[in-house]
């Protein structure tokens, strides 16, 4: 993620304002699993949890914003801090918003937190039929097969980038639609959109926040841009990519053809979810509803930030755990979702996360799940109870992202001249091959030399990310340009093919950036989070002006696909598998792999990255053929005793 402007921080509350909140223990917690909106065409439901309200009620509307009511009802208290209301008749259609009364004090007009369908901008709610927003053939709609995390390849993408540039060949640009169209061409006749997804290889898209955020205007979604890291209404996909954002249905239908349209051509759908922190602080539903509750606080009495946007969410208290937990379980069962991506994953609790983790398995035993290990800002929820990257190994089948190889492959995110393993920083070997296996314990790794962890911190090849880039900081194109300015660009290309080698070989759940294939460039804007589409949106032009770069980063995808020692499942066998290798050479690591019996065709495996400095040539002796020598694929499958090895290359050898 990334933070939030400045406008959006509230003001913290008073020790005074928070005292009566302070001891959350005293809350009744409601154990039933119809919170929000049941819709039937005889009656419709709501129910609502605000333990400390003295009244409330709900107000009908014809329209989604402006007009009068057609109605205020009284919500009835009922047990366990619920507040209860029912509508007689089909209200199919007609929109609502609810208040509290909470000492004597009315809010303001609000959704209330599980609301799965709303009109333009998620003011107010709206009542629906779900199963008349399911399209054709959607009950027929299956995940594609799945076997192990590790064989994950996960694409990271954000919706409008994907097709809103003239190139994309793509009618619906930046909407859910636009990620269904087939057959859609750049101007050189190449693939795009979803045809270049399924032509790449990769396994599964992971969409940047899709549910209802804060800071772009559905109804003028090309006046401003965002990543959508604001969270509004989490239940409710985000409107500004639907063709029509005052109709609840449309949004959540074309969500769902995306989903179906990705499943049908083989590619899983990830979601990135932001439930560590809400757009609003004071003003947020979570707080109208109860105040304090739902977020923690600091020693002064006011909002801690952990997030670094202005307020953090308080997973550990057992209603806002249950609410991630029913929201997951929702966007899986409604929405046929694959997996999720949990933003700043460090501020929720250990027990939360696994809790999740062991409900959504039993759901979709396939899930992926994975996060960020770490906070934006200092948290009250003591260390040793966060979800962190150095708690990865007491995480139920939840990944965390390795920034160690993410930083040594490229240099730190923080400084932006800062070079890495592929830019010919010395001294990165030892993180490198940290990195090759996946942050688990291994006799040949000198963890003490790794740039962060300082130890290994995985226990199963699952629960690392392996990665370069994301949409965080620059991508590595421009990284690149930035911290070897003085290089070429066909060199810089090297470079980049060599960091993308290094990921698809090495172990753990790899993790690729839209466009990265084509070189993607974002001008060099770090933090795009906000900029307009002429940073965002990927080019597709670059397919046609780096189609050898492509086809070789395809090559390598189908390479990881074909054979499992570069994909262990089990940590034993990854460990007792691979074996590092003396190179002779600064700024090189070399590996082998003996594949155990009846997992892969090819029974060893050699891998080589060569760094910056001039190697000496390569001795392998007999029976090595070669599969990929000095970052280019090798069709004919020559047999060497000695390779000439060039600076930044990736080859891999095999029996």
């Amino acid at each position: 993620m990334r933070l939030l402007p400045i406008i959006l921080l509230m003001p913290v509350l008073s020790t005074a304002a928070f005292s009566q909140y302070l001891d959350t223990n005293r809350y009744p917690v409601y154990a039933g699993k119809d919170l929000g909106l049941t819709y039937s065409p005889t009656h419709t439901v709501l129910k609502v949890w605000s333990p400390t309200a003295t009244a409330a009620e709900w107000i009908l509307y014809e329209k989604d914003a402006g007009g009068d009511p057609l109605g205020s009802y009284a919500l009835e208290k009922q047990a366990q801090g619920v507040w209860q209301g029912a509508l007689a008749g089909n209200q199919k259609g007609k929109y609502y918003s609810l208040r509290v009364q909470i000492n004597g004090k009315w809010s303001d007009e609000i959704v209330d937190p599980y609301v799965r369908a709303t009109g333009a901008n998620g003011k107010r709610g709206q009542i629906l039929d779900m199963q008349e927003t399911d399209p054709a053939g959607w009950k027929s709609d299956r995940s594609p097969a799945f076997a192990h995390k590790t064989d994950a390849i996960i694409y990271e993408l954000h919706v409008r980038d994907a097709s809103i540039h003239p190139s994309s060949g793509i009618r619906q640009k930046g909407k859910y639609l636009g990620l269904t169209e087939r057959g859609t061409k750049n101007p050189a006749g190449q693939s795009t959109g979803l045809d270049h997804l399924a032509e790449l290889g990769i396994t599964h898209v992971h969409l940047l926040p899709v549910f209802d955020f804060y800071s772009v205007d559905e109804t003028h979604p090309d006046k401003k841009y965002n990543w959508g890291y604001d969270p509004q209404n989490y239940n409710v996909p985000e409107g500004s990519y639907a063709t029509n954002p005052h109709d609840g249905a449309v949004r959540i239908r074309e969500f769902k053809q995306l989903v179906q349209a990705l499943h049908q051509r083989g590619i899983r759908v990830v979601m990135d979810v932001v439930y560590n922190h809400t757009a609003l602080t004071e003003g947020s539903n979570f707080n109208q509803l109860v105040p304090g509750y739902y977020y923690r606080q600091d020693e002064k009495g006011g909002f801690s930030n952990a997030s670094a946007c202005g307020n953090e969410t308080a997973s550990e208290r057992p209603m806002f755990r249950k609410f991630m937990l029913e929201s997951m379980r929702y966007w899986v069962e409604e929405y046929h979702i694959d997996g999720f991506r949990v933003d700043l994953m460090g501020i929720h609790d250990i027990e939360t996360m696994n809790r999740i983790s062991d409900e959504l398995h039993r759901i979709k035993p396939d899930i992926l799940l994975y996060g960020e290990g770490w906070t934006a800002g200092k948290s009250p929820l003591p260390e040793d109870q966060r979800a962190l990257k150095a708690h990865a190994h007491r995480l139920d089948r939840i990944a965390v992202f390795s920034d160690d190889i993410r930083d040594a492959i490229k240099g730190s995110v923080f400084d932006h001249h800062d070079k890495g393993f592929v830019s010919g920083k010395a001294g990165m070997e030892s993180s490198i091959r940290f990195g090759v296996v996946a942050s688990l314990p291994h006799n040949q790794v000198d963890a003490s030399k790794v740039i962060y962890a300082k130890q290994a911190y995985a226990a199963q090849p699952h629960h690392t990310i392996t990665y370069a880039e994301c949409h965080d900081n620059h991508v590595l194109s421009d990284k690149l340009s930035i911290s070897v300015a003085d290089r070429s660009d066909s060199l810089q290309a090297e470079m980049h093919r060599l960091a993308l080698g290094i990921l698809l070989t090495s172990q753990g759940i790899v993790f690729l950036h839209a466009g990265t294939e084509f070189r993607r460039t974002k001008k060099g804007v770090e933090n795009s989070y906000e900029s307009p589409d002429s940073i965002n949106a990927i080019d597709w032009n670059n397919k046609s002006q780096y189609t050898e770069f492509f086809q070789y980063v395809r090559a390598l995808i189908q390479l990881r696909k074909q054979h499992a020692s570069f994909r262990f499942s089990d940590p034993q066998t990854l460990i007792r598998s691979i074996r590092f290798e003396e190179t002779g050479s600064a700024g090189a690591v070399s590996f082998q792999i003996e594949s155990p019996a009846g997992q892969d065709n090819w029974k060893k495996i050699r891998v080589r990255y060569s760094g910056m400095y001039p190697s000496d040539p390569w001795v392998v002796g007999e029976g090595w053929r070669t599969a990929i020598v000095n970052n280019r694929v090798v069709n004919e499958n020559s047999d060497l005793r000695v390779i000439p090895v060039q600076p930044l290359t990736l080859t891999v050898l095999y029996q």
